[in-house]
Formats: C-alpha cells, structure tokens, sequence
C-alpha cells in the first residue's frame, strides 16, 4: 500500500488539505518520554499527585501527545520552523488519539501553516496547535517519489493504514 501522506507531497500539498491519523499512548511511552525529556512531574508518575490536581490517573506528557504532528512531519517531508500548543483535556494512558492536521496556507516558496486538532476516543479535544514550516518542493518532490519507488527503505511508517 502506498503512503497517502506521501503521495500528497509528491503530488503537492494544497491550501484545505487534511491529513488524519491516530496513536494509542501506553505507559510506556510517557515513562520513555520522560526519560528523554528528564520530565519528571509527578502529575505522569504518582498517584496522590494526580488525585490532588484532581485526575482520575497519570496522565501523558503534553508535548508527547502534541509530537503526534512529528508524524505527519516525517511522512510529507514538512520542515518545522514554528510551533504554538494548546492543552485542553489530560490524556490518559491507554487514551488512542486522532490527530487532524489541515493545510491552511502554502507559499510558492514552500512556507507554509497548518492547524492541528487532537482529540480522544469520546472524540473529546484534548489538544490544539498551530504549526509554520516548509513543504517539499520540486526537487525535494522528485527525490521523495524516488524514495517511493525504492520501497521507502528509511521510513519505518512506510506501510502503515491512515485513517
């Protein structure tokens, strides 16, 4: 199966477009996460800490959660040159969260704006974010749809089902 997301940046990416995909966050990954990060708030880790700010468990790093948009980065060859988040519900492990990211503008130069809305399983928003950054352009787009044709060899995501 080709990679939809792409194939859009090879064929070119548009003003409207809209990318969706989705991730389930596991323990795991917040523990690895804060590792990296040497986040170690206790609202991820301990239980009378996440009781008294008043949640029903440990809860995902934000900025976890919002890396979601490092995924659509990787596949369409996005360079980020800014980001803006805004965190509105906690997400709790086991949580599986969609991740709609729309093209709102894009420059012949390649600089181009996206939005980001995450929301959750109850289809609740649990995150928002503005993003800049460039998109592939002609040459970029010839060598990506090489990459393709050889079968993506470095993109671990290569086969993975898009929404």
């Amino acid at each position: 199966m080709s990679n939809p997301f792409r194939t859009a940046a090879v064929r070119g990416i548009k003003p409207g477009d809209t990318f969706r995909f989705n991730r389930t966050f596991a323990r795991e990954d917040t523990l690895a996460f804060g590792d990296m990060t040497r986040d170690y708030n206790p609202v991820h880790y301990d239980d009378r800490w996440t009781a008294l700010k008043g949640f029903s468990g440990h809860i995902c790093h934000g900025l976890l959660v919002g890396s979601m948009i490092c995924e659509f980065g990787g596949q369409v060859g996005w360079l980020a040159t800014g980001m803006e988040f805004k965190f509105i519900a906690p997400v709790y492990f086991g949580d599986t969260i969609e991740c709609t990211i729309t093209m709102n503008t894009v420059e012949a130069s390649g600089r181009a704006t996206a939005s980001a809305v995450f929301s959750n399983q109850e289809n609740r928003q649990v995150a928002l974010a503005q993003m800049s950054g460039r998109i592939p352009l002609e040459k970029e787009k010839q060598l990506l749809k090489e990459m393709m044709n050889e079968g993506d060899p470095s993109n671990k995501l290569h086969q993975k089902r898009y929404l």
